[in-house]
C-alpha cells in the first residue's frame, strides 16, 4: 500500500482562510488602537493650549470683559471669553471687602470643520487683581 502523508489542498486553504481572517481582525485592532492614540495626544495638545491661555488671562492679559481668538500651529482654534461675574461682598472682621470676579471660558477647536470637528472648554472664575486695576 503507498499511502502519502500530507495535507490535501482543501485543508490548506482552510488554513489559509483562516489565518487571513485572523490577521484581518488583528489588524483592526491595531489600527484603531493607533487612531485612538492620535484622538489622545489631540485632546492633550488642545488641553495644554487651553490652559495655558487660562492662566495668560489676567497675569500677561488684562482681567476685562472682552473676547479674543487665535490659532495655535495651524491646527488649533482658541476663543477666550472674559465676562463679568457678580460682585461678592465679604465681611472681614468689622471690615467689609467688595470682591470682582470675572468667568473666563477658554475654548479649543480643532478638526475638519465638519462634524468631526472636536472641542474641549474650561471654564473658571477669577478675582480682580487690586494692583492691576489700579493703574
Amino acid at each position: 500500500m503507498n499511502k502519502e502523508r500530507g495535507f490535501s489542498l482543501l485543508e490548506i486553504l482552510v488554513a489559509f482562510v483562516i489565518l487571513a481572517l485572523s490577521l484581518g481582525i488583528l489588524l483592526n485592532i491595531f489600527s484603531s488602537g493607533i487612531n485612538n492614540a492620535a484622538v489622545a495626544e489631540e485632546y492633550t495638545a488642545a488641553v495644554q493650549i487651553a490652559e495655558a491661555l487660562m492662566a495668560q488671562t489676567g497675569v500677561e492679559t488684562p482681567l476685562q470683559a472682552g473676547q479674543t481668538s487665535g490659532q495655535e500651529d495651524k491646527k488649533y482654534r482658541w476663543l477666550v471669553v472674559v465676562t463679568p461675574f457678580n460682585s461678592a461682598i465679604a465681611k472681614l472682621n468689622t471690615e467689609v471687602i467688595t470682591v470682582t470676579l470675572f468667568k473666563v471660558k477658554v475654548s479649543v477647536n480643532w478638526g475638519d470643520a465638519n462634524d468631526n470637528d472636536r472641542q474641549i472648554e474650561l471654564t473658571t472664575l477669577k478675582l480682580v487683581n487690586k494692583a492691576h486695576e489700579q493703574q
